[in-house]
């Protein structure tokens, strides 16, 4: 298959599950794996197409995003996720998974990014996921100027569960704020925002330990799957969040156990 083509099969499967609870890494670590499009090289066009995501959601979401910009040198707990205090939110978020991603980057690269782990890390997701939505805990925070920094740290630790490959950041973010009380919506949404510091420092971080093995023949595949992850995830955000006024995350759960049995069946 040419690269062109494997560029925007990968790229519409990164923008069409990176913001919602399936694993964007686990499917392209699939996806790749049966176009056999994954050598080192690939494994850093999969981490550099999250860019393009990144720029979907910032662009859906620029009038939130503006507010984050401060007027002023004050942390105010009533900005809510605004000035300062947006940052600091999304920092104390952010700051788990970047201590725990840096200290196991290698072994994740290696013994982690393979067919089998991402299965069991989508099975495991889906049952919780519909253990979650059976017992689901009283609602306590609605509204992303209502997270305090300690739900902002509870959703942090959360995330660092998304390291292992098949979990899914959105859906460890997703269901950890749900489980302490942060009504679904609000906790799709905080999500989102959550990651765009975390991918795009897993993104500098990754492009950085693999700058000499990648060629200038390479800027073409990549540009393409970053055009095509941006059109994707625009799509995929807008639809999920439409999804959420009517439905649970049970489909998602479903769905998650049904593909790790394809992929375990395949693979075994």
């Amino acid at each position: 298959m040419p690269d062109w083509i494997a560029a925007i099969i990968l790229g519409v499967v990164e923008g069409l599950t990176e913001f919602i609870p399936v694993s964007s890494t686990g499917h392209l670590i699939i996806a790749g794996h049966l176009i056999d499009f994954d050598d080192d090289r690939a494994a850093t066009f999969q981490i550099f197409i999250q860019l393009g995501a990144i720029l979907a959601v910032v662009l859906l979401y620029k009038e939130r995003f503006w507010r984050l910009i401060p007027t002023e040198l004050e942390v105010k707990p009533e900005q809510g996720l605004s000035g300062l205090h947006g940052l600091l939110l999304l920092a104390i978020t952010t700051f788990p998974a970047l201590v725990f991603g840096a200290v196991s980057y290698r072994t994740i690269k290696e013994d982690l990014f393979g067919p089998t782990t991402v299965a069991v890390g989508l099975l495991i997701g889906g049952i919780a996921m519909l253990l979650l939505e059976s017992r689901l805990p009283p609602v306590k925070r609605c509204g992303l100027d209502s997270i305090t920094w300690r739900e902002a740290l509870a959703v942090g630790l959360f995330q660092c569960l998304a390291l292992w490959p098949g979990v899914s950041r959105s859906a460890a973010t997703i269901m950890g704020a749900m489980l302490i009380g942060i009504e679904r919506k609000t906790a799709a949404e905080y999500s989102f925002f959550a990651a765009v510091p975390t991918l795009l420092a897993a993104t500098i971080y990754d492009m950085y330990q693999s700058m000499d093995s990648l060629q200038s023949s390479d800027v073409l595949i990549f540009a393409i799957g970053f055009v095509v992850a941006f059109i994707s995830a625009w799509l995929a955000v807008e639809m999920f969040i439409r999804l959420l006024a009517t439905y649970t995350l049970t489909q998602f759960g479903w769905y998650r156990v049904v593909i790790a049995a394809l992929v375990l069946l395949v693979v075994i």
